[in-house]
């Protein structure tokens, strides 16, 4: 049987990062809370010699196994769902350790093979916090390893540790961990296992594991109780009986354990769960206290200082906006250095197959139109797309990213949302998908609707190229940072009238803000090419193909009658050249081919020759508002609903027009 590794922790303990050191670069690895909203997996050796592999899965972070958030709920039914051929490495942020020990305690009880990470060690020390990790393995009953993730350190001795648990003694159903909670919880506990015996109840985890759970009344647990009973009845008993004997038998085993609880319940004047954490907290307190020792009181870290800047209450906008201001501008300008030299290149070809094969021919049309797409997605899109992608990535790995949410928790009240709204918001200046993905850290189907709704309006990195290609181009960087603005202005107007129609008391953001890191070139370098493949591999084929298929519309004089049919609305009522009505038509596909057709469809790389600043105004505003493109459309119909796809696209080709249309007004007096 295949052999699996699951790395579990808590939100921004390290986990991805690990996993991508020693896995590859196959997910993407972030100090914002909830990213990893699907797992990740990928395959190592175990064993040089005989080549036995393991998969290894990244869950995303959970705080504890008693959850109600989707995230996390999904990732410890993922936990639960393996009993054997499995390892469980428990990642650990070490200057946390003792908030972070109660998910290691839930995990002991699994009775599955499990080893310890204390990672980011450097920074426990860093606050004079001195962890005896051979102490906390002898209490844990089980190996603690201590690493440095992002500089590689102890990693690999986590993952041979990892192989020698693998090669093991299975741990046996009934093994229990060798930390207790107090004598009434343990009496509890020892008591339903009591139960669980006498009726031979079958469990695929420890009964210490599965009577704790029980005693916390968690619903998995109860529901997968149900189902083995009923199961097990059916099977020793005739078909027509099965189903009365085994209600009158679950009644009986669910009455003796509610008796259990209710027991230590009033004992203890709390509710089950709540008794449970409880103990979990002193209990890691206690063990905290116990391995760790404090040295003296350390300097104010640097990083601290920082935060009196970029998080305080006047300034951190400001700087927030200089920060913002200076990534748009290194953008452009390594755009605008690069671009034409990628667009001369692509001009040599044309002129050489035009040539080779003559202007008027169908081979001519079929070259041209990939050259046109393949140089126009290297020499247009690469060169603003690459070091968006690289400061991206900057933003997330040093932390500052989660204290853009923080800062802007309170503007997100203001239009009627939680704070949490704006984690997707932010992550879709990179790309819509992923961000409406992330809507599912939101709890409340309204705010899902609501946030979802206004991603797909937030310019994403192929509408930054098309803002950035013409408006900061063809007129300047301010200009295009203006119309970032005017989006900005729109959504927050957008949010607050969708909320009031959706009335709704949105809670406060929890938010654990990350420490500071400087990030690794390596992981740095990864995680841009690992956003940039998309566009290589997905991209650019769809830029070929709808490149070549304009030329042979065009070819075919098929692109007139095209243009006619949509000019009422390309020329009358946006005021554009007609030529462009076919641009806008293929740009449904993917936003960068409105801008990659443009030049074929006006016949010249200088833009500025034959539109006037009013109608590249016009234009990009049309583009950054309309429909979202196709892989955003079936992103809402599986996050939402269809019919929503369905009415975000009408609505945003609404409002598109409406801007356009207010655009060219009130551009033209000027």
């Amino acid at each position: 049987m295949s052999k699996t590794i699951l790395l579990v922790g808590q939100p921004n303990c390290g986990k991805s990062t690990i996993f991508n050191y020693i896995v590859g670069y196959k997910s993407i690895a972030s100090n914002f809370p909830g990213i990893t909203v699907k797992y990740s997996k990928g395959e190592i050796i175990l064993n040089e010699i005989t080549k036995e592999t393991a998969t290894v899965i990244d869950l995303p972070g959970t705080y504890s196994l008693q959850t109600t958030d989707e995230a996390e709920l999904e990732a410890v039914k993922y936990i639960m769902s393996f009993t054997e051929n499995v390892v469980i490495i428990n990642i650990i942020d070490a200057s946390t350790l003792s908030r972070s020990l109660e998910l290691t305690l839930q995990l002991l009880e699994l009775g599955v093979p499990m080893l310890v990470v204390l990672n980011m060690i450097d920074e426990a020390e860093r606050k004079g916090l001195r962890i005896d990790d051979t102490k906390l393995s002898k209490i844990l009953g089980v190996p603690v390893i201590k690493t440095v993730g992002k500089k590689g350190f102890g990693v690999y001795e986590v993952f041979q540790e990892a192989a020698k648990l693998m090669s093991g003694t299975p741990i046996k159903k009934n093994q229990s961990t060798t930390v207790k909670y107090s004598a009434n919880i343990e009496n509890t506990i020892a008591e339903i296992i009591n139960i669980l015996e006498e009726y031979n109840i079958p469990s695929r985890w420890s009964y210490r594991f599965l009577a704790t759970k029980i005693f916390e009344r968690d619903k998995i647990v109860f529901n997968f109780l149900e189902e083995a009973l009923l199961n097990n009845e059916k099977s020793k008993l005739d078909i027509r009986t099965s189903e009365v004997k085994s209600d009158i038998k679950l009644k009986k085993i669910f009455s003796d354990l509610e008796k259990c609880i209710l027991k230590v319940e009033k004992l203890f004047g709390e509710e089950s769960n709540i008794i449970i954490s409880s103990a979990r907290h002193s209990t890691s307190l206690n063990i905290f206290e116990e391995v760790t020792s404090v040295g003296k009181k350390i300097k104010k870290d640097f990083r601290t200082k920082i935060d009196d800047v970029l998080m305080h209450p006047f300034f951190g906008y400001v700087s927030l906006g200089i920060i913002l201001y200076i990534s748009f501008w290194i953008i452009f300008k390594v755009g605008n250095l690069l671009e034409p030299l990628f667009l001369e290149k692509a001009e040599k070809f044309v002129n050489y197959f035009a040539n080779l094969f003559g202007e008027e021919s169908i081979l001519f049309s079929v070259s041209n139109g990939l050259i046109m797409g393949f140089g126009g997605g290297l020499g247009i899109v690469i060169p603003y797309l690459l070091p968006f992608f690289i400061l991206l990535s900057f933003l997330e790995d040093t932390g500052y990213l989660a204290r853009i949410a923080y800062l802007t928790d309170n503007i997100m009240h203001k239009i009627g949302l939680h704070g949490l709204s704006i984690v997707p918001i932010i992550f879709g200046y990179g790309c819509t998908v992923p961000a409406i993905l992330a809507t599912r850290i939101l709890k409340s189907p309204r705010d899902k609707l609501i946030t979802a709704t206004l991603t797909t309006f937030i310019p994403c990195s192929a509408r930054m190229i098309v803002i950035f290609g013409l408006v900061g181009f063809f007129i300047s960087i301010k200009a295009a940072i203006l119309i970032y603005i005017l989006n900005i202005v729109i959504i927050g107007i957008l949010g607050k009238f969708i909320s009031k129609a959706i009335p709704e008391v949105s809670p406060g953001l929890v938010l654990e803000i990350p420490k500071y890191h400087l990030p690794s070139i390596n992981l740095l370098l990864k995680k841009t090419w690992f956003r940039l493949k998309e566009f290589v591999f997905v991209a650019i084929p769809l830029l070929i193909v709808g490149s070549i298929i304009l030329e042979l519309v065009n070819y075919f004089d098929w692109t007139s009658s095209i243009n006619n049919f949509l000019s009422p609305f390309t020329s009358n009522i946006l005021g554009l050249p007609v030529a462009l009505g076919v641009t806008l038509l293929f740009g449904i596909m993917r936003k960068e081919l409105a801008l990659i057709l443009l030049f074929s469809a006006l016949g010249t790389k200088n833009v500025a020759d034959v539109m006037s600043i009013n109608q590249i105004f016009t234009f990009t505003v049309f583009v950054t508002f309309y429909i979202p493109c196709l892989a955003t459309f079936a992103a809402l119909a599986k996050e939402l609903a269809i019919k929503y796809a369905f009415l975000i696209m009408f609505a945003s080709f609404i409002l598109a027009t409406f801007l356009a249309v207010i655009i060219r007004f009130i551009s033209g007096l000027f």
